[in-house]
């Protein structure tokens, strides 16, 4: 027997212990990528869950390593130690999607997140 639990826009995520994590801000968590839908503090010794949207979507964001360039077209990784996107593809980063839009003067991108595979 088997049913449709969700659309598969967002999922469930479990927050470590001693994690801030803030609401519109991406995330990698239990292996899924995707910006949080709301804000979540956990201390010593305890988890959370917290909702993360993880539609294959355009999204804008600030949360970017400066110094690269975000031109259109380029891969978007994730670098997991920064906790910043970018556009190296380095040890241990993440594809996790494509410029869409061109950084601006404020370092704001746009990106097509991909699917999670």
């Amino acid at each position: 027997m088997g049913r449709k639990v969700s659309d598969g826009r967002s999922v469930r995520v479990t927050v470590p212990q001693n994690t801030t994590i803030e609401a519109g801000k991406f995330y990698l968590l239990d292996g899924f990528f995707g910006l949080a839908v709301q804000s979540v503090t956990t201390g010593a010794g305890e988890t959370a869950e917290v909702v993360l949207n993880c539609e294959q979507a355009e999204y804008e964001t600030s949360q970017i390593t400066t110094t690269d360039a975000f031109n259109k077209g380029e891969p978007v990784y994730w670098d997991d130690a920064t906790k910043l996107l970018t556009t190296q593809e380095g040890s241990g980063n993440r594809l996790v999607g494509r410029v869409t839009q061109t950084k601006d003067a404020n370092n704001v991108i746009w990106f097509r997140l991909g699917p999670q595979v």
